[in-house]
């Protein structure tokens, strides 16, 4: 008897202690993926949504929105009038325009959204008052874009990124792009022969074996995720903090989806907990890097519409950034996880090669967009073959599916082409020579005249896409796209929050866009927004915006 409880004694502390280590082990791998999230709520995506949803909104007063800072009476009164002014010259300037735009938003949802978050949501009755901004333009030309009222703007908006040489040059692509196929016109299911080019170029550019045409890059990036999941068996990915790739659930876990992202690790961008999740995991399918990230490590890509304060940072560092990726590279061969480029937003910015020529570094997956469909819709996946493959020989019910009925319509193949044959030419190779130091020149430029005309303002940019910062605490930063736009300057819908150039501006062209953003800063300053008590810090603004929060939501 005493030898059978023995043995029970044995197996019980045997269990208990497996079950005491398994415990243990769960816990330190729950610790190490906590500690590789950044601190920030960007990088814990549930906590995020829990807090957004406690988010009170609230609406300055007349009165409290010009004096938020505590500006004295007289400054008030100057910003008073400047606000009129602003929105008199505004309305005399782009009536059509405007008009246009008001029908369009009773009806399309989003515009309604941009319209609501291109100001701080503090700001909107006031920016309510007439402050606004028409979605509507007719004509481009060269550098430049033509509203509905004839009012040219010198073009940075870049279409999100589709615009790198130039509207004109988009224009013609179509135009024989068009050409090429109209004898077939919009079939789809059957190829048109030009497709067979187009792969051809697209591997060589990539350096992969495969390619998967797609109808956005939202899309090729789900594709390209998926592959992972296919190959590897593994159902995790990761992203990291503040990237964007698309609006697909499980690579926009936080804020703005309203289902949890169950097998997404939002982790920090070169941080040494990060690696150390990435070399321990076995869950882990694949890694999703954005090139753009690199000039804004673990921040969300900036707004205008979050603009309460001069926080905002950005800074490119390509030698750290490069020694990063070659240390994911090194991991994923050991791991087995699938690096995946996400290029469809940054492809063919940073070099013909994109990315993997830029830093040197290669990946499993490339996905691509925007400017490789010549003006057209398109997204695209390129990979090595064991990554691209669909199905298995030995189990034939066993495949990856994937497909969409636009896939390859001709007229995108058409336009594809033109653009692939094009980046041949000489006039097209040269705008390639010395890219990088073209455009930091031109950033270093423009922050010398912003700093010597005493404008608290400066630019950080990665090659051509470049992000405004402010130099000096301030809550009315995000006023400086309006004046940027009566000095003739587009912006796309986040403000100043994201310039994209394209190579197509000449130093003459430059230089009158320097002059009109150092005229605009000056007449913001004139108008007192950026007065400043001298006191004021950029922590005492967002602990004043706390308490306003704190004592909407409770009274």
């Amino acid at each position: 008897m005493n030898e059978s409880f023995g043995m029970n004694t044995l197996a019980l502390y045997t269990v208990g202690s497996a079950a005491l280590v398994l415990a243990l082990t769960k816990a330190k791998t729950r610790l190490e993926l906590s500690m590789a999230k950044h601190r920030s709520l960007a990088g814990h995506p549930r906590t995020a949504r829990r807090v957004a949803a406690l988010l009170p909104g609230y609406r300055y007063s007349e009165d409290q929105a010009f004096a938020v800072d505590g500006a004295p009476p007289n400054v008030v009164a100057q910003r008073k009038a400047a606000f009129a002014s602003l929105v008199a010259r505004c309305q005399q300037r782009y009536p059509k325009s405007l008009a246009a735009s008001a029908e369009a938003a009773q009806s399309l949802s989003d515009l309604q959204f941009i319209s609501a978050y291109r100001v701080p949501f503090q700001f909107r009755d006031l920016a309510a008052k007439g402050l606004k901004v028409g979605s509507f333009v007719q004509s481009t030309a060269g550098v430049t874009v033509t509203d509905l009222d004839g009012n040219t703007f010198y073009d940075l908006t870049g279409s999100y990124g589709v615009n790198l040489f130039g509207n004109d040059f988009y224009k013609q692509c179509m135009d024989d792009g068009i050409a090429l196929v109209r004898d077939l016109g919009p079939v789809l299911g059957a190829y048109h022969p030009v497709m067979l080019d187009n792969v051809r170029r697209i591997k060589q550019i990539s350096g992969m074996d495969e390619v998967s045409f797609h109808m956005s890059g939202t899309e090729a990036v789900m594709q390209a995720v998926r592959l992972a999941r296919y190959h590897t068996g593994r159902s995790k990915l990761v992203r990291f903090c503040g990237s964007y790739h698309g609006w697909w659930g499980d690579v926009q876990p936080g804020i703005g989806n309203p289902v949890p992202a169950r097998d997404t690790f939002t982790l920090t961008e070169m941080g040494e907990g990060t690696l150390r999740v990435l070399r321990t995991r076995k869950d882990i399918a694949c890694i999703l890097i954005n090139p753009l990230q690199a000039l804004h490590p673990n921040v969300a890509a900036p707004s205008d519409g979050s603009l309460l304060d001069s926080s905002r940072k950005a800074h490119f560092d390509k030698a750290a950034y490069t020694a990063w990726l070659q240390e994911l590279r090194r991991i994923c061969d050991d791991r087995g996880i699938a690096l995946i480029f996400d290029e469809v937003f940054m492809g063919f910015r940073l070099a013909k090669g994109g990315a993997q020529e830029y830093f040197g570094v290669r990946a499993d997956l490339v996905t691509y967009g925007k400017t490789l469909g010549g003006g057209l819709p398109i997204g695209v996946v390129c990979g090595k073959r064991e990554w691209m493959r669909r199905f298995r020989d030995d189990s034939p019910a066993d495949i990856c599916f994937a497909r969409g009925t636009f896939n390859s319509h001709p007229y995108v193949m058409g336009a594809m082409n033109v653009f692939l044959r094009r980046l041949d030419d000489a006039s097209i190779s040269a705008l390639y020579q010395g890219l990088e130091e073209t455009w930091n020149h031109r950033a270093a430029l423009l922050n010398k005249r912003l700093h010597d005309a005493g404008v608290p303002v400066r630019v950080e940019g990665m090659s051509t896409v470049w992000t405004v910062l402010y130099t000096q605490p301030a809550s009315y930063n995000w006023l400086f796209q309006h004046y940027l736009r009566l000095e003739g300057i587009a912006l796309s819908w986040v403000g100043t929050g994201r310039i994209i150039w394209s190579l197509n501006f000449t130093d003459a062209d430059f230089e009158e866009v320097v002059q009109r953003f150092v005229q605009a800063g000056l007449a913001m300053k004139a108008d007192g927004w950026w007065w400043t008590d001298g006191v004021t810090t950029n922590k005492t603004i967002k602990r004043r915006l706390l308490r306003e929060m704190l004592a909407t939501k409770f009274g």
